[in-house]
């Protein structure tokens, strides 16, 4: 066999073991300097090399949360409303106005307030003790009570609204109880449980990987390895695993990523039938339904006053006792830093004795964990957020994503679908699947290479999933900005 264009000198070494016109030598044409007596042919090392270590990023959500099928276009679920009432109101005189309730959801006509309530009003200066005596119905009213000051005014004057120091805007309204008189008749309105109903619906993620039935019959072999397991001498499915695995890893990141479409992207714009819709992915909720840090300290977690103004968040929203924190690099260390600074004997070195810590050992500056107050808080490293080519290679000062708070546990839901309360981890994965058609993790072969299905002289392997993300009960979740 013979090989023409070989170039005048040198040669280029190819990747995979295949003979091409750059690779090949022939030292019949070669000068003295670059024969085989210069020993210039190379040291072939053939394992590939793992520079990048575990490239994948999956695994977040594996360890989070669950997955769970479904049959349905979409996932419907109902949240439980606070227990208590408590609203933002104004007031004008005696006439105190309901707005929104604490979460800034607005009310209006529709909050819970009744005549013969006692309620607490306070503008975070002044807090009154006052009895509703009416809920105004003039013109279908009902945001507007009426109520009357428990206390009196110095020297036993009556008092009224306005004599108190109460202001008029951005007053809290909590309700803390009832009083009747002796013989009155009974509550002629009955409260109804409030819930928020929440629904989602799945995308459809595709990928494929092709290779000509040329090139998989060719004898080039290259040893590989891969995260999927795909050891050995295997060169074109080596493309192939890493097809999987990179498609694995963006079914994790569509759940996170994802927002759902404010515009219409039309069918004439995707080439089908249908609109894409999108999905809500936990970023997107987290910034809807979630607390962020952000809005409460500026810089996360450098120091435990910041911590406590989560804890005072935490209080508010449900006091879930365990919670996962998931950090970027320096935000982990900033953590690690604060903790280490708690060592009263930090600041003129290291100091040893405690839990064997010995000096002739390694020093552990890491922490996994630590509980402040009644909370427990669990840190590991998020590689989504410090893989170069994932997120951690966005330059986003302002909205960039530092880290992410999950509760740990589950929570009790109201599925409208089975209806009946049902007890979920509070993030979890939906797929569709059915007897017929499992579409968790899709994939299939087609061609005339292997498995013979078509008259295509190559393999196609084909990978598709449809999943959506649920979480429920964003507002015991932070991000940190």
């Amino acid at each position: 066999m013979a090989i023409t264009g070989v170039p005048a000198t040198g040669y280029t070494p190819a990747p995979i073991k295949h003979a091409v016109t750059q690779n090949y030598i022939d030292f019949a044409t070669l000068g003295a300097s670059d024969g085989w007596a210069q020993q210039y042919l190379p040291d072939l090392m053939e394992k590939e090399a793992e520079v990048f270590g575990n490239r994948t990023i999956s695994g977040f959500l594996s360890q989070v949360g669950a997955e769970e099928s479904m049959t349905a276009d979409q996932v419907v679920w109902s949240e439980q409303g606070r227990l208590h009432l408590a609203y933002t109101a104004t007031r004008s005189a005696d006439v105190v106005t309901i707005v929104n309730d604490v979460d800034g959801n607005a009310v209006g006509v529709n909050h819970a307030v009744r005549a013969g309530d006692m309620v607490l009003l306070s503008d975070n200066n002044t807090t009154v003790r006052a009895y509703v005596i009416n809920v105004d119905p003039t013109a279908g009213n009902y945001a507007e009570i009426t109520v009357k000051p428990y206390a009196t005014m110095a020297g036993g004057a009556a008092a009224n609204m306005n004599a108190t120091t109460l202001g008029t805007a951005g007053i809290t309204c909590l309700v803390y109880g009832s009083e009747y008189v002796k013989g009155s008749v009974g509550r002629g309105l009955s409260n109804e449980p409030q819930f928020k109903s929440r629904t989602n619906k799945p995308i459809i993620l595709k990928d494929q990987y092709s290779v000509s039935g040329s090139d998989a019959s060719a004898i080039g072999w290259v040893e590989v390895s891969g995260e999927d397991g795909q050891n050995g001498y295997l060169w074109y499915l080596k493309a192939s695993g890493d097809t999987r695995a990179r498609f694995s890893d963006y079914l994790e990141m569509a759940m996170l990523e994802s927002q759902k479409a404010a515009q219409t992207i039309t069918a004439a714009q995707v080439g089908a039938t249908g609109t894409i819709s999108g999905t809500e992915g936990l970023f997107s909720a987290l910034t809807t339904r979630g607390n962020q840090t952000s809005g409460i300290t500026g810089v996360p977690l450098t120091d435990l006053a910041e911590f406590d103004l989560m804890l005072a968040e935490l209080d508010k929203n449900g006091a879930i006792e365990e919670n996962m924190m998931f950090l970027d690099r320096t935000t982990a260390l900033a953590v690690d830093d604060m903790l280490a600074a708690m060592n009263s004997y930090g600041a003129g070195g290291t100091s040893f004795g405690v839990f064997n810590n010995s000096e002739d050992m390694a020093l552990n500056l890491g922490f996994s964990g630590f509980r402040r107050g009644s909370y427990d808080f669990y840190k590991s490293d998020f590689k989504y957020l410090n893989d170069k080519g994932t997120r951690g290679g966005l330059n986003d000062a302002i909205n960039n994503v530092r880290g992410v708070m999950i509760p740990a546990g589950v929570s009790s839901v109201y599925d409208e679908q089975l209806g009946k309360n049902l007890k979920r981890p509070f993030l979890h994965v939906r797929y569709r699947a059915s007897q017929t058609d499992d579409r968790k993790l899709k994939t299939w072969t087609t061609g005339s290479v292997g498995a013979t299905t078509s008259d295509l002289d190559a393999m196609e392997m084909h990978f598709l999933s449809e999943r959506c993300l649920v979480v429920q009960g964003a507002n015991n979740f932070f991000m940190l900005n």
